[in-house]
């Protein structure tokens, strides 16, 4: 087995710090996921609206909801590939669950199914 040296050392640093930029720079999420990360926002936001405006029903109220856990929905369902979209993925449902949103059954077999694809 060849022995590493401090010139294979600093060879592959040099490569890595080329590479390395042009990989981070194509780490954003993707759009689609940026869309339903934007929708799930609208609709949180509507969802409070609804909430707190003076003489909602409840039938407003219950559809709002529905439309935001939809939105939720779909993110955890959303099959991140990318390193960009996982990592999206990950930090936004961290925000989300910790507002306590995650707290349906079905969030987390969306997770785990579109682990899965």
């Amino acid at each position: 087995m060849p022995e590493v040296t401090r010139r294979t050392l600093l060879a592959f640093a040099a490569v890595a710090s080329v590479v390395e930029p042009t990989f981070a720079e194509g780490e954003g999420a993707s759009p689609e996921l940026q869309a339903l990360i934007g929708a799930h926002e609208a609709s949180y936001v509507g969802l409070h609206r609804v909430v707190h405006q003076a003489g909602s029903s409840s039938h407003e109220r219950k559809r709002a909801d529905r439309i935001e856990q939809e939105a939720l929905l779909a993110i955890c369902s959303y099959p991140a590939i990318s390193r960009g979209d996982r990592r999206a993925k990950a930090d936004y449902l961290l925000i989300a669950e910790a507002r306590g949103e995650l707290d349906l059954e079905e969030h987390m077999q969306a997770i785990l199914h579109s682990m899965k694809r």
